[in-house]
């Protein structure tokens, strides 16, 4: 083993090789400490250059560096970045054929590879662990080592048979590395890999560039449009939790004018690798992905990462967030919250063990605990990875820049701690709350704690605002998690002193954050329209603009344009033809005919009022028309009788009529007179076209209740209605 004595050999390599002038934070520390042949665990931020821990010992040290690594993506990147600077590093995995397996072999042991990467299955065979035998082998590195902790965000049971692997080589030097890990973590790493003894090199998981923020997943679609529309041509990642939805959200982007590509493991391994290199290379700016893209992959530039989905775990959630802004510069963390998405996460973990199906609940629970805290991003973040954060505003969280409002909680900080110390710190948050809210259940039974002074003193206050005030206790240090026991909480001194020695508290209530699931997404990828939402004033000049045309056309203003409409355009704002049409019940034929003056109207609106328009706001639909309306309008192009249409399309007649009003509705001229002309005699039209010229609107109740149509059919009606307004209104 050669051991660098000098500094200047170090930078020396440093230079030559990755074309660096100096060390990042603690590398320089890291790489003596391998190089000394001692165990070491490293806990390094994502972009804070952990690969440069083992890759520069492995070039300086005698031997072959082994690095295991779960992700044959990650390998192949890695490996053609040491390529590129020269360094002789290869793979060892699935993809590879017998006879390169065979070469790569023969290489190793001949000693012309300085790294190799493994993924643990490999490892685990025992043809690889005698042809290891057979290489002078320098260390291992275990890159993602939180993938050995079933505590981790991304636990994979073969992680746990690396130490048994590597005892078959020999008693070689470990060096563990991971972006996120929780003291529970930490712990439960070094135990599994028996380095209890090793020098452990944490950095700050403060990542001072990013903009933590979080908005509720409401009208999500357009919010997303919106934000990525305020940073077009800036470089992003968009995360979804489904494939679908990965291939959903990537069209919609695509169709709203936005250079996206999807990412999933169900892509085939030439596409995904084609759509990493095109937003490597610049040439698209947005991958939409599952949490498959991103483990090591070198972009400096991510300008932000949208989570459209809540992410498993804050360890998941800090790792994708931090491949924003690697190069110190602005990165903004957006995620869209809503209570629906943990509860599909929870239904995902229903066929695992029990006690994986624990451990995944309790840490969607502190996805959960960080999305609705009004409690400082930033402060919550590091204090999960147990780092304390100081200031009372970091200015970089939607928490800090727009805080809640505060109230004293210093009454309600001493009735948590009370409750802590009276169940002998030996009970979780739930437990607690019962205790405090005088709730007897078989736990608080048991354990008689309903005799306890604390029971029941805080049952004025629902479960939730409990839990908060707790979970506030937690992050401003008057309690701690016991890290043996999960999920047990404990005082800290900070926390006895207070209960000796009361002083005032802040504390903020939590968001709201409870969406219904069609608010969270438009079914019609269109702007859903909220009555109240519309610009009244706007609103009014389009309701006198459509009077005074229908005053010159003599005709009845609904035909026109219906309120419907005229409130989504006061909403709009559009200022285009094509805008216009895409407000439901216009389409391109109404804009030709009745769009000319609206739009003008409109126009001089936005500009004397410098309001947002269209452009920034309406989402843009992938499918405007289902498979079945284009097949109903093709058959009606067709003139073929209605019956057989709704046969063929496996409708009713009722229900064919509803999608024949809906295309009509939505802006379609349809010319039905070759079918109407044989069900409905002239005088019968004129007589319901005559009443729906005099209406103040196309109802088909107040039609059916009316007089003059007393002796028509309510199928008679819909069908001449359709006629009217195919005549007047396209």
């Amino acid at each position: 083993m050669i051991v660098a004595e000098e500094k200047d050999v170090l930078k020396l390599k440093l230079k030559e090789v990755f074309g660096y002038s100096n060390f990042r934070g603690n590398q320089e520390a890291i790489i003596r400490n391998v190089l000394e042949g001692k165990n070491t665990f490293v806990i390094m931020p994502t972009g804070a250059g952990k690969s440069l821990c083992y890759q520069l010992p492995a070039i300086i040290m005698d031997g072959l560096a082994v690095v295991i690594s779960p992700l044959i993506a990650l390998m192949k990147n890695q490996v053609d970045q040491l390529n590129a600077y020269g360094i002789n590093a290869r793979f060892l995995n699935s993809t590879l054929s017998k006879g390169e397996i065979t070469r790569l072999k023969k290489d190793c042991i001949s000693g012309n590879v300085k790294l190799l990467y493994v993924a643990p299955e490999s490892l685990n065979k025992e043809e690889n662990i005698e042809f290891l035998k057979k290489v002078k082998v320098s260390f291992v590195a275990i890159d993602e080592a939180h993938c050995i902790s079933e505590w981790g965000h991304d636990f994979r049971p073969e992680y746990r048979k690396i130490k048994s692997m590597i005892q078959h080589l020999g008693n070689l030097p470990i060096i563990a590395l991971t972006a996120t890990a929780t003291p529970k973590v930490q712990l439960d790493i070094q135990k599994n890999l028996q380095m209890e003894d090793a020098d452990i090199f944490i950095s700050s998981f403060n990542r001072k560039n990013l903009y933590y923020e979080v908005r509720p997943k409401k009208e999500t679609k357009k919010q997303l449009i919106k934000f990525l529309r305020d940073n077009k041509g800036k470089s992003g990642i968009v995360y979804c939790l489904s494939r679908k939805k990965v291939e959903e959200i990537a069209n919609l982007l695509t169709v709203n004018g936005f250079k996206a590509a999807p990412y999933h493991a169900g892509l085939d391994a030439d596409v995904r690798e084609k759509n990493q290199d095109a937003f490597l290379n610049e040439e698209i700016d947005i991958i939409v992905a599952t949490i498959a893209f991103g483990m090591g992959i070198d972009k400096p530039d991510v300008r932000f990462v949208v989570h459209y989905d809540v992410p498993k775990s804050l360890e998941g959630y800090y790792q994708e967030t931090g491949r924003a802004g690697r190069d110190g510069l602005e990165g903004h963390c957006l995620m869209f919250y809503s209570h629906n998405d943990l509860n599909k996460l929870e239904k995902f973990n229903k066929d695992k063990s029990v006690q994986e199906r624990e451990n995944a609940r309790i840490l969607l629970q502190e996805m959960e605990y960080y999305a609705e805290s009004p409690v400082c991003r930033r402060r919550q973040l590091l204090h999960y990875f147990g780092e304390e954060f100081k200031e009372d505003n970091c200015g970089m969280c939607d928490n800090c820049v727009h805080p809640r409002e505060r109230f004293d909680g210093t009454s309600y900080v001493k009735t948590v701690l009370q409750a802590v110390k009276q169940t002998n710190e030996r009970f979780g948050l739930n437990h607690l709350v019962n205790v405090i809210r005088g709730i007897e259940d078989e736990y608080v039974k048991s354990y008689a704690h309903f005799d306890l002074p604390v029971f029941g003193t805080g049952s004025d206050e629902e479960a939730d605002f409990w839990k908060s005030v707790i979970r506030q206790a937690l992050i401003y240090q008057y309690l701690e998690k016991d890290i043996e026991n999960i999920g047990v909480l404990k005082l800290t001194p900070k926390g006895e002193a207070f209960l000796k020695k009361p002083h005032p508290i802040e504390l903020a209530r939590d968001h709201d954050f409870t969406t219904d699931l069609d608010e969270e997404e438009e079914s019609s990828d269109r702007v859903p329209m909220n009555t109240k939402a519309y610009d009244d004033k706007l609103f009014e000049m389009l309701k006198d603009l459509r009077k005074k045309i229908a005053r010159e056309k003599n005709l009845p203003p609904y035909v026109i344009f219906q309120d419907p409409s005229l409130e989504e355009m006061a909403t709009t704002y559009p200022t285009t033809k094509e805008e216009l049409a895409q407000v439901n019940g216009v389409g391109m034929g109404k804009v030709n005919k009745f769009g000319k003056e609206f739009l003008e109207v409109i126009q001089k609106y936005v500009e004397e009022n410098d309001i947002e328009t269209a452009t920034e706001v309406v989402v843009k639909s992938s499918v405007n028309k289902s498979k079945t309306k284009i097949f109903i309008i093709q058959q009606i192009d067709k003139k073929v009788d209605l019956e057989e249409i709704a046969e063929m399309a496996n409708l009713s007649f009722d229900e064919l009529l509803t999608e024949i009003e809906n295309i009509t509705n939505s802006g379609t001229k349809l010319n039905l007179d070759y079918y109407i002309d044989q069900v409905l005699d002239p005088q019968k039209q004129e007589d319901i076209h005559d009443y729906f010229m005099q209406a103040e609107t196309d109802s088909l109740e107040e039609a059916l209740q009316d007089e003059s149509l007393a002796e028509y059919t309510e199928e008679e009606i819909r069908l001449a209605r359709i006629q009217f307004m195919s005549k007047y209104a396209h």
